[in-house]
């Protein structure tokens, strides 16, 4: 798999980890050990995408020591995380409009119409 998507299998490995311990793939040891965990319909981007980079630390971040020493800078610093976590919000709510379903016939019809 590593090689067909042109990464390392190191790589391919630590999201394979992400992506079960997120509840969303099923592996077993062995050639085609892995499967999803529920149907494909009931996945969607907005899960894969909080599997792999976690519910921790946002996407869009602002530096932390930024312009704490003055209000102003405070205040940029709010003003920039309340933008940053609507952007966010926007892209996950996206997201979660597309299972891995529609993602996959999207990408076969346009291999149909390649050919």
């Amino acid at each position: 798999m590593a090689g067909s998507i042109g990464t390392n299998p190191v790589v391919v490995r630590r999201i394979a980890g992400l992506l079960v311990r997120g509840g969303l793939v099923n592996v077993q040891r062995g050639p085609g050990g892995a499967a999803l965990a529920r149907p494909a319909s009931a996945i969607t981007l907005a899960d894969v995408w909080r599997a792999v980079h976690g519910g921790g630390a946002p996407l869009l971040r602002v530096h932390g020591r930024a312009g704490q020493s003055e209000a102003r800078g405070r205040r940029i610093i709010a003003v920039l995380r309340e933008r940053f976590d609507l952007a966010e919000q926007a892209m996950l709510a996206d997201l979660s409009r597309t299972t891995l379903a529609e993602l996959a016939a999207t990408l076969h019809a346009a291999a149909s119409t390649e050919h």
